[in-house]
């Protein structure tokens, strides 16, 4: 019997039974480590949802697209039994030359701790079609082409428009109204009716004044298109399928394109929905200066690596000073840790994220260093332990800090710290009993 209590205590007191409970209670911390990562993902889900509240009054993200001249016909073909029919269609023409420009006025707006950036953009649209011929269009000879012709504008949210557009076509004023006459192009826009002379080339112009939220996009329809786009806003970003050729980060931004037919997927004129034109679109989005919860998610998947590095401190500092220590001491610590993520993100939804990581950090790291002086009562212990976990943060904030390179420097840093370690445990005999220099009889792990 005596010899099983010997055999039995002198596992529980060996190194690698330490370190093998040590690697548990860091699994087991990953729980509430992963808990923390709901809360930021939830805390994000509400940003979303208040972006879309403010939206859906102010003005959703705004697409501009056409103007799509539109004129309906009628093919009459006869059938076998003598009998004609008529198929109503709708052709589509594409301006030749299709011009805009205009101003993004942008602004922050508050709904509790949450900001969302909306806009109002005040756009100036002109251009040029050619003479339409619906028979172009088609083999059958036998049409009849209506007298009316439609002038169609893409609108996604007409809630945020805020002056009726008037259409300048030729020496002619159009007026608007809203709807489409069909959903061939557009799901959503205002439309006009306008009359057709014969001319070769018919000019138009009109101003948008509409608001909107988080982006606003074009849809090249001219045959070539020219967009000049600049706002004060110094947080652009830039997508769609069209990079601008030309931009200008000064004050603000200037973005300018230049599209060509060539450039796109789809013809100058069509017959009713053969084509679709959303995959053209481009544009800028108006970010915000910091992703607070993009940064605290990311922050937070360190965290099996705080909470590992500190265990494997606290574990060589036992070694070293010969000091035992219980495991409920080693997860008090852990649980510090994993609460510093629930800081950050508390702190950094109403000051600026680099504040609240500084506030955070230097409060766990009190915490710890003021836990662990408890322990050891030695001060280069303590200093050790302070010093891991200030580099361990700077580490991480610098990591956050970047984007393109931090796979680079976060792999860079991983393996110098397990250089480290393997340094430091190069002498440790891990086959012998943890031995303290006090009475070991009555300590438990």
């Amino acid at each position: 019997m005596e010899t099983i209590e010997k055999t039995t205590g002198g596992f529980i007191n060996s190194v690698g039974f330490k370190l093998a409970l040590i690697g548990l209670l860091t699994l087991l911390l990953l729980i509430p480590a992963s808990m923390i990562l709901g809360l930021i993902r939830e805390r994000e889900q509400r940003k979303t949802e208040t972006i879309m509240e403010v939206s859906s009054t102010w003005g959703d993200a705004q697409t501009i697209s056409g103007p799509v001249l539109t004129i309906p016909y009628e093919t009459i073909e006869k059938t076998e039994d003598g009998k004609l029919t008529r198929t109503t269609n709708d052709a589509h023409f594409l301006p030749e030359k299709l011009n805009i420009s205009g101003t993004i006025y942008p602004e922050t707006r508050k709904r509790g701790i949450y900001k969302v950036v909306t806009y109002r953009a005040v756009l100036h649209i002109s251009g040029s079609f050619t003479s339409p011929d619906p028979a172009s269009l088609t083999k059958n000879q036998n049409i009849a082409v209506s007298p009316d012709a439609y002038l169609e504008i893409g609108i996604p949210d007409m809630r945020g428009i805020n002056e009726e557009p008037v259409i300048q076509w030729d020496s002619m004023k159009i007026p608007v109204v809203p709807g489409l006459m069909n959903s061939d192009i557009f799901e959503s826009g205002v439309h006009g009716t306008i009359g057709l002379t014969g001319k070769v080339t018919y000019d138009f112009s009109y101003t948008l004044d509409l608001n909107g939220s988080q982006s606003l996009s074009f849809l090249p329809l001219g045959k070539v298109t020219n967009v000049q786009i600049g706002s004060n806003w110094k947080y652009p970003s830039f997508n769609g399928a069209f990079l601008p050729d030309q931009k200008d980060m000064t004050n603000g931004f200037k973005a300018l394109w230049n599209i060509l037919q060539l450039n796109r997927n789809y013809p100058q004129l069509w017959v009713n929905k053969q084509y679709s034109v959303n995959e053209s679109s481009f544009g800028v989005e108006l970010l915000t200066p910091v992703d607070t919860y993009q940064k605290s998610e990311r922050s937070a998947k360190y965290a099996i690596l705080f909470i590992g590095l500190t265990f494997l401190v606290f574990f060589f500092a036992e070694i070293m000073t010969k000091t035992r220590v219980h495991a409920v001491n080693y997860l008090l610590s852990g649980f510090a840790l994993c609460i510093f993520y629930s800081l950050l993100i508390a702190l950094a939804e109403h000051i600026s994220f680099n504040l609240a990581y500084l506030i955070a950090g230097v409060t766990i790291i009190s915490m710890i260093g003021i836990f662990s002086n408890t322990l050891y009562k030695n001060r280069k212990v303590t200093l050790t332990v302070v010093s891991t976990l200030c580099v361990l943060y700077v580490f991480l904030f610098v990591i956050l800090q970047m984007m393109d390179y931090s796979l680079l420097f976060g792999n860079i840093g991983l393996v110098f710290i397990l250089g480290i370690i393997m340094f430091f445990s190069r002498k440790i005999d891990w086959y012998s009993p943890l031995r303290s220099s006090k009475n070991n009889s009555n300590l438990t792990v």
